[in-house]
């Protein structure tokens, strides 16, 4: 159900953004990775009822590890991510096209090189961000839950890599943006790595 809301809402607004030749070109590869987010996080939350109904304590139990754990759903995360990229960039790649309007050199370079790995790497990083903080907090609801922070992250990463962008300026733009997207990678694979010595198995433990 997550799924499918999300990619629906990611859907309906790239097709109403591929109306507009200019704010599709303009504004679609800057909100394609908050779409992206929005839609793919479902893991997150599957992990959380997961360690609330005790299933995370049985696994450990029976040797897997938390980082395999937490490995195992950022990759589900990630297979989410792209059912979501290839819905809304069909959609809002195809509208823009059947409207008459031709790819330009500057939306392919923005899709290819901002738009899709941010969404990867926005994707990755707002989950493994969510799986410490619902390991490490008690409560369920609020701003405690999952729920109420995955959107902030995911909505204030891409947020800041844009406003890094426009500072610098064109020229540096790209170099910002990518260098964004690999330094979201470097954190996950950290925070992946050091799940197991960072995170005891206490945590994982239904708090029910």
């Amino acid at each position: 159900m997550y799924l499918a809301i999300g990619t629906g809402l990611s859907v309906f607004y790239a097709v109403v953004l591929g109306a507009s030749a200019t704010v599709f070109t303009t504004v679609f590869p800057l909100i394609a990775p908050i779409l992206t987010t929005s839609g793919a996080t479902g893991g997150m939350l599957v992990f959380t009822n997961d360690r609330l109904k005790g299933v995370l304590e049985y696994l450990i139990a029976y040797g897997v590890t938390p980082r395999r754990i937490f490995a195992n759903v950022v990759l589900s995360s990630l297979v989410l991510a792209t059912v979501v990229v290839a819905a809304t960039m069909a959609g809002g790649v195809g509208v823009y096209l059947l409207l008459g309007h031709h790819l330009t050199t500057f939306l392919v370079l923005a899709l290819t090189l901002y738009s899709v790995p941010m969404g990867y790497a926005d994707v990755a990083f707002t989950v493994i961000i969510g799986m410490y903080w619902t390991s490490l907090s008690s409560p369920r609801t609020g701003m405690s839950s999952p729920l109420g922070l995955l959107p902030l992250v995911g909505v204030a990463t891409p947020g800041l890599v844009l406003i890094a962008a426009v500072a610098v300026g064109s020229s540096e733009a790209v170099t910002i943006a990518l260098g964004a997207v690999l330094l979201l990678v470097v954190i996950v694979l950290g925070l992946i790595r050091a799940v197991d010595r960072l995170m005891p198995r206490e945590r994982f433990l239904s708090p029910a």
